[in-house]
């Protein structure tokens, strides 16, 4: 059985877990705001935060700013994509009172544990991380620093509030791994600090995005969270599709017409199969106009609560101003702990 496949296989006891004591568990989650969230983010993770959170799980959101230079040569656009995410938070149901959202450059202490944890590591242990690896293959280029770092990174984000119960996905596991492994050999060398933390994979599907590809940002064939009516019919109309009267789901030989079709199955929480049998010969334009029906009435409600968010031009800003502070204290606990059990709590005197 691979890795994710035991995971999977652990999720029934986990949820039993949950469910019997959610105040047991706290979460850190969270995304690089390197653009505007989009459905796959709502079917892949919003929506599962939402949902713990209405259980009674302690839940951090991080909006890991810094990580966007991990790949990129600059960071433009980043404050409007840290705005636009917190926007879609609330607007989801994320309620900052009881689940924290902050930015990681705001919190100098998380980055302080880097500096522990990466004499916890070897270069192969970093260089055989599969995020670094593809984007090194991607990119054709020297790796930086930060990108080798990346899943040391990761794991700080994770131990600094102690967090012992991450969402992801199957891509994301080996970073689950490391960040075990990290808190495991930290606490054999100077004692417990840190617990190992858990990863919950969900139901979730990988969600396609209107050329059939997987939904993202950097492909352009993502429905924005945020997109007008009128943005997301435009977006759905110059999707590519073919000239088949009859529809059909068939991911590899129509992914215009399959990414089509998955789009309007969640929205309207059926599958692909019984949209395409609906349309039945009635070609591609009812496909796209039934596709962009779905989505505009399933976004209804989020746009509406988002508009009202983005009225009030202080609500971004207070919820930031709380959770960088929430963050910060207990950063700054955790690094003090840390020190003290390296025989460095000299660094904490006044």
């Amino acid at each position: 059985m691979d890795s994710f496949a035991a995971t999977r296989s652990r999720m029934p006891d986990l949820e039993d877990r949950i469910a019997a004591d959610p105040g047991g568990f706290r979460v850190l989650t969270g995304e690089r705001p390197t653009g505007k969230l989009h459905l796959g983010y709502y079917f892949g993770t919003i929506r599962e935060r939402v949902r713990l959170q209405a259980l009674g799980v302690e839940t951090f959101v991080i909006l890991a700013d810094y990580q966007v230079i991990t790949d990129r040569d600059t960071s433009a656009h980043v404050a409007d994509s840290v705005r636009s995410a917190v926007l879609d938070y609330l607007a989801a149901g994320l309620d900052p009172t009881t689940t924290t959202i902050f930015t990681h450059s705001a919190v100098p202490a998380l980055n302080q544990l880097m500096l522990p944890f990466l004499s916890l590591v070897t270069e192969a242990e970093l260089r055989r991380n599969p995020t670094v690896k593809a984007e090194r293959a991607a990119s054709g280029r020297a790796l930086s620093g930060l990108l080798l770092t990346y899943p040391v990174h990761q794991a700080a984000d994770i131990l600094f509030c102690k967090g012992n119960l991450v969402p992801v996905g199957k891509d994301n596991l080996p970073h689950i791994e490391l960040t075990r492994t990290i808190a495991r050999r930290f606490n054999d060398r100077y004692g417990q600090v840190f617990p190992e933390p858990e990863a919950m994979v969900t139901d979730a599907p990988e969600i396609p995005g209107l050329d059939g590809r997987k939904m993202s940002k950097s492909y352009g064939n993502a429905i924005a969270l945020s997109m007008t009516t009128d943005e997301t019919a435009d977006a759905i109309r110059r999707t590519r599709t073919d000239g088949e009267r009859v529809i059909t789901y068939d991911p590899e030989r129509r992914p215009g017409v399959s990414g089509l079709l998955s789009t309007a199955a969640l929205c309207r929480g059926t599958t692909p199969e019984q949209i395409a049998q609906q349309i039945g010969d009635r070609g591609s334009v009812m496909l796209k106009q039934l596709t962009t029906d779905a989505v505009n009435d399933f976004l209804a409600a989020h746009r509406r609560r988002r508009a009202e968010l983005e009225s009030d031009p202080a609500v971004v800003s207070d919820v930031l101003r709380g959770g960088n502070e929430r963050a910060n204290v207990i950063a700054d606990s955790t690094l003090a702990e840390v020190r003290d059990h390296m025989d460095m709590g000299y660094a904490n005197a006044r």
